[in-house]
């Protein structure tokens, strides 16, 4: 697991490694460097940098047949976890590449956060990005994300071991988290959820494996980001009016 972070600059590191990669196609070669001036960088690439840390996370969802009060389809469980900071995010964490693959790495931090050494391969991986730096900060930290398709009673397992073997529980990790996927008549659910804060691009990995895997549609997602978008401004409006009161 890794310290709080903000994504609220957009401008990235080039790294070192840049200057390292193959020769070849000057588009492709230039394809390559805009893809790291942006964040992206290809796996290969990001092992080659020199002078970053290296984080895995990794999104673990399955299908379900459940239905919320037996009639709202759940469809699928989508696994997050709240940290000791009090951000949602990802279980995983730092990994060492000079001293045991991403993989590894990422499967002996899910068993520190999440009880059980889940299996993650290298097929797993979706994204890898540079993290952007914050004021007075630049992490120099390139981020993988994985994400993993699992069974309903491996969740439900990992869900139990979360509580009673992971010997991060209470201290890093506070516990694991269900995803609502769906929105109720009220407009609760996922919109509410999607207003709650996020560990740096947390949030962004969330939507776009929502949307990548058609766990829910393009119409509901944006919905609910735009629900959630407003319940956020209520929220602040909320926290200035408790804040005020605290001044009395």
């Amino acid at each position: 697991m890794l310290g709080p972070a903000r994504n609220v600059s957009r401008h990235y590191e080039v790294p070192s490694c840049a200057s390292s990669l193959p020769h070849g196609n000057r588009h492709e070669k230039g394809r390559s460097l805009n893809q790291m001036a942006s964040g992206q960088m290809s796996r290969a690439e990001a092992l080659e940098c020199k002078g970053f840390r290296h984080a895995c996370h990794v999104m673990l969802y399955s299908d379900t047949e459940s239905q919320l009060f037996g009639k709202t389809p759940i469809k699928h469980i989508v696994l997050m976890q709240m940290r000791y900071d009090g951000l949602l995010g990802f279980p995983g964490g730092l990994v060492n590449p000079s001293e045991e693959t991403l993989e590894a790495g990422l499967t002996r931090e899910l068993l520190e956060e999440v009880g059980l050494a889940v299996p993650i391969r290298e097929e797993d991986l979706v994204e890898t990005c540079i993290a952007p730096p914050h004021p007075g900060f630049n992490p120099r930290l390139i981020l993988h994300f994985y994400v993993k398709k699992m069974e309903e009673e491996q969740i439900r397992e990992l869900e139990k071991a979360a509580t009673t073997t992971a010997v991060d529980h209470g201290l890093e990790a506070m516990g694991m988290v269900r995803v609502p996927l769906y929105t109720t008549k009220s407009g609760g659910g996922l919109p509410n959820f999607l207003s709650q804060s996020f560990i740096g691009n947390a949030r962004t990995q969330l939507v776009t494996s929502l949307r990548r895997l058609h766990l829910v549609s393009p119409g509901e997602l944006q919905r609910a980001l735009q629900n959630s978008l407003r319940m956020h401004a209520e929220s602040a409006r909320s926290l200035k009016s408790d804040v005020a009161l605290m001044e009395e």
